[in-house]
């Protein structure tokens, strides 16, 4: 099952026989002081660095955040092509107020599996809430069930060294029942704890063998992006690893200056999307 985004710039689709979807996620002013202020005059510089950046990193979208429904609706208005929506929870009220805007646009989005109640530790009860979500959209809102994609939630290991293993399994879970496409927010993982990018690319490769299809990720760490790289060369989504020895006489070329991500595959077709909740 393939997910398309698109903008005018390419497609990219996320799904298991393709290549893993870097989304980029550094178009967000959380903790940063002085890009708000930037954002606050009107001043877009800043953004269109951290889109290079990450573009040249290897995202193939990118991830704009509000958490305004406002501003999603005039966002999706705005946006030319596909957009995913990032995102919507198992929340009654929270499915009623985004879920007719990604049908309006012909957008898909993104399920968080939470509720009213809890963010749920117990993996099964993560894959009954995506499973409201995916039956709410289709059967009420016509929504496309390939457009529809499940975060399985990563939390930080630092909290709880057992919540890695959760995600996994939801992970697994999600993509033998459901048989959804997955995103997560892959730097919550190592959220708190010393040598971030070691712990985020180990945690990335696993959860890429569980089933894991895309992620919002930094696609400026070179680190992160060369173990989803890697594991799309081992599990034979990287036909006689022609994309990995490319960009590895690339980087070469350029004197270690570039990520193995940057290649054929790094041109991002952009997305549009809601901060969670």
């Amino acid at each position: 099952m393939h997910t398309v985004l698109s903008s005018p710039r390419g497609t990219t689709l996320i799904g298991p026989d393709q290549p893993f979807c870097i989304i980029g996620e550094r178009i967000n002013p959380t903790g940063r002081k002085r890009f708000q202020e930037e954002l606050r005059r009107g001043d877009l510089s800043r953004v269109e660095a951290d889109v290079a950046e990450q573009v040249a990193g290897g995202a193939m979208a990118l991830d704009v955040n509000s958490s305004i429904i406002e501003v999603l609706d005039a966002g999706l208005a705005a946006y030319e092509g596909k957009a995913l929506v990032n995102s919507v929870t198992a929340e009654d009220d929270r499915l009623a107020a985004i879920l007719p805007l990604v049908k309006k646009y012909g957008a898909a989005v993104i399920g968080l599996p939470n509720d009213e109640e809890e963010i749920p530790d117990e993996p099964r009860r993560r894959v009954d809430l995506a499973r409201k979500i995916a039956e709410v959209a289709t059967g009420r809102y016509g929504i496309p069930i390939e457009d529809i994609v499940i975060d399985p939630l990563a939390m930080p290991v630092g909290a709880d060294t057992g919540h890695p293993g959760r995600t996994l399994e939801t992970i697994a879970l999600i993509r033998d029942e459901l048989r959804l496409n997955m995103t997560l927010g892959a730097s919550n993982v190592s959220f708190g704890m010393p040598d971030r990018h070691a712990i985020g690319a180990g945690f990335l490769a696993m959860a890429v063998s569980h089933g894991l299809t895309s992620a919002i990720m930094d696609a400026r760490a070179p680190q992160i992006v060369r173990a989803v790289k890697a594991a799309d060369l081992l599990l034979d989504r990287d036909p006689w690893g022609a994309s990995w020895i490319a960009a590895h006489r690339a980087q070469q070329a350029a004197g270690g200056a570039v990520s193995p991500a940057a290649g054929p595959s790094s041109q991002a077709a952009g997305a549009v999307s809601q901060a969670a909740p």
